[in-house]
């Protein structure tokens, strides 16, 4: 490519040969020029406006910073006194469980004072006007939690007592003999020295008699296992049940008999029939109680047993 340059000055014209390798490098000699000129540019305006606008911008995080932090503060504060809300709410229950449990002790004959300490003492009467109140701190709020679950720990600890007690008295009292075998009077023949029917002679009766028609159904006294069925000359067909503790129960001159050794039984369930088998003057139940194999006598027992029974029927 040819320029010719004409100027007055001149005395004659000037041509300029350009080629491809000169406009290359002026090409690129135009893009640096640029390219420097702009970064000066910027660099300059930035460092200007930057020290204008940089106390405001200092302001401006600073007030955003101190309201992030102030509602970090106030969100903070909202859950500790929640949290003292719902600590204060399980401290009442904590001492509600201390009444029940005293009211438990009571009922299962355990002393207060065998089941532990309690959270507070429930009949220590607390009160006044409210003058200076000051929210917890994080602090004591974590030091109030940890004295509450040592004393739930021993709360518990107290409850698992009251319950075994509680489960080894019911179990006690499901073994003894408080039920009756037959719905009815036991006077035919009581407990202890009699005339015998047959001999006419004193002689020790062993347990007590209920008349009944034959076939009534006999029930067991309380839940044991059956030990022994057997038909004697003088029990005639009778059945031994084991209540545990070597306390037995004997059931006697039956017509029929239900169960068989080793059955487990419930309290109540039949095991027999009324009779007059063995040495029997007409059908009745002899029963009796047995503790390590001496008859006792079992008026005190069925007192118990007739006394639970007009109970429930007066419930009903």
């Amino acid at each position: 490519m040819h320029i010719i340059l004409v100027s007055d000055r001149l005395a004659t014209a000037k041509t300029i040969v350009l080629t491809w390798r000169r406009l290359l490098l002026g090409g690129i000699a135009l893009v640096l020029m640029i390219v420097a000129l702009a970064s000066l540019i910027s660099y300059f305006t930035v460092r200007h406006a930057a020290e204008i606008q940089m106390p405001f911008l200092q302001e401006m995080v600073q007030a955003t910073t101190a309201e992030n932090s102030r509602a970090s503060r106030e969100k903070m504060r909202e859950n500790l006194n929640a949290m003292a809300v719902r600590l204060g709410e399980m401290q009442a229950q904590l001492m509600r469980l201390d009444s029940m449990g005293e009211r438990l002790a009571g009922l299962a004959g355990i002393k207060r004072q065998d089941i532990g300490p309690t959270a507070t003492n429930t009949r220590d009467g607390r009160g006044g006007p409210v003058l200076q109140p000051t929210p917890l701190s994080a602090d004591d709020l974590r030091q109030a939690v940890e004295t509450l679950s040592h004393q739930l720990e021993a709360k518990t600890d107290a409850m698992s007592l009251l319950e075994s007690q509680l489960l080894d008295e019911r179990i006690r009292k499901s073994k003894l003999p408080t039920s009756l075998p037959l719905e009815m009077s036991w006077n035919a023949s009581s407990f202890g020295w009699r005339v015998d029917p047959f001999t006419g002679e004193a002689d020790m009766h062993p347990g007590v008699d209920f008349p009944a028609e034959t076939g009534t159904p006999i029930r067991v006294a309380a839940a044991g296992v059956v030990i022994n069925v057997e038909k004697n000359p003088s029990y005639g067909n009778m059945v031994d049940v084991d209540h545990g503790d070597d306390l037995v129960t004997r059931y006697a001159h039956c017509s029929k008999v239900l169960v068989q050794p080793g059955a487990l039984l419930k309290r109540g369930q039949v095991v027999a029939e009324v009779g007059s088998t063995g040495r029997s003057t007409g059908p009745h139940l002899h029963f009796e109680v047995r503790i390590r194999n001496v008859a006792q006598n079992p008026n005190r027992f069925l007192q118990l047993a007739k006394a639970r029974s007009s109970k429930t029927a007066n419930l009903r």
